[in-house]
């Protein structure tokens, strides 16, 4: 449409979609919404915070398109992903008229994202629908490649399905409204990238770090472009997990337990259990001998200078090392009982194991709890 979009091909055969990358998306979505529309109309799902700031601008674009719109706004926070969320947007969308062929449109983070993707993949056995991301995290990570669901007291994301969307619109002027603890967050997921097999890219992120901080939008650009191009590159491979998409929870076995540990509340949002458990995966690395300690040193000093948390001690209140394994033992990716993990052989060289020693992993966690 014009020059300054950037997109990305995710490849999925007749679920094949595109990512649009660049400014005032938002404020053009009716013009990139409108040819995949059976009739002219969307329903709008988007959280109480978000509605505040961007819904007026998507409602000017779907009026100049003719696009009839209704939206729903949902609690903001983490546990909106929940059953008693989902029933009550699903029958939402139902009372609202959805049929199959319309679409169903998210506007918000990664958990509306999570929580709009669910309950079209469910309404009616399944609605289109397309995501507008406005957060770091949720641009370069969950509003791609189908991941869909909500949080069980066991757990995270433990009850969902893979349902890809129609399109992503990922707008890089929403990220000038957010706190900067909830774009660092979401860096904690472009560091991901580098570190599972594009070292050259986390030596950019090492210099380009000021000015992502900063507002650079072209920095900003390049580092969604680059891990969009990641992800889409690796959920075309192995779009339902079977194997290499695997690698893309680098740090979240650590992390998911976390997040369950502490509640899933505001004392530790997502992408901050990454970052920890991204150091803790490193640091196991090193334990078991398959990573050089000066990496997992490199991978600490980053994530410190960009501001997020690395360290069990950087998170109050969690429960002992034992508490936290019996919360990683929820993990989706548990096969056979044994837990699975995303470790390293240096930057950009990760893999996956089902062979860690648990008393390696108890004896790390024990360490970390004093460190």
């Amino acid at each position: 449409m014009t020059a300054d979009v950037k997109t990305v091909h995710v490849s999925l055969g007749e679920r094949s979609y595109d990512i649009k990358v660049g400014p005032e998306l938002i404020a053009r979505a009716g013009t990139y919404l409108k040819p995949l529309l059976r009739r002219a109309r969307v329903a709008i799902v988007t959280d109480e915070n978000v509605a505040r700031i961007h819904l007026p601008a998507l409602e000017r674009s779907l009026d100049q398109a003719g696009i009839r719109h209704d939206a729903i706004r949902m609690p903001a926070g983490e546990s909106t992903k929940c059953f008693a969320e989902l029933q009550r947007l699903t029958e939402w969308l139902l009372e609202t008229g959805v049929e199959r062929g319309d679409l169903v449109l998210a506007l918000g983070g990664g958990v509306i994202g999570d929580l709009t993707g669910f309950a079209a993949a469910i309404a009616r056995r399944g609605v289109d629908f397309a995501q507008i991301p406005t957060t770091l995290l949720s641009q370069v990570d969950s509003s791609v490649g189908g991941k869909t669901g909500i949080n069980t007291p066991q757990g995270k994301n433990l009850v969902g399905a893979f349902y890809q969307p129609r399109l992503v619109l990922a707008d890089t002027g929403a990220l000038e409204t957010l706190p900067m603890r909830e774009l660092l967050a979401g860096y904690a997921e472009v560091v991901k990238y580098g570190l599972i097999n594009d070292r050259p890219f986390f030596d950019w992120l090492e210099t380009n770090l000021d000015g992502i901080k900063s507002g650079d939008v072209a920095a900003r650009t390049y580092a969604i472009v680059k891990s969009c191009e990641a992800k889409a590159a690796i959920v075309a491979a192995d779009e339902r997990e079977s194997n290499v998409r695997a690698l893309l929870n680098l740090g979240h076995t650590f992390g998911h337990a976390l997040e369950a540990a502490t509640g899933f509340s505001d004392r530790l949002v997502h992408g901050e259990g990454v970052a920890v458990g991204m150091a803790l995966a490193f640091d196991l690395s090193v334990r078991l001998g398959l990573c050089p300690g000066q990496d997992a040193a490199r991978l600490r000093r980053h994530l410190e200078r960009a501001g997020l948390p690395c360290r069990l001690a950087d998170v109050p209140g969690l429960p002992d090392a034992d508490e936290l394994i019996a919360l990683m033992g929820q993990d989706k990716k548990v096969v056979d009982g044994k837990l699975t993990f995303i470790l390293s052989r240096g930057i950009g060289e990760a893999f996956i194991t089902r062979d860690v020693d648990p008393a390696a992993l108890r004896a790390l966690l024990k360490e970390r709890e004093a460190a």
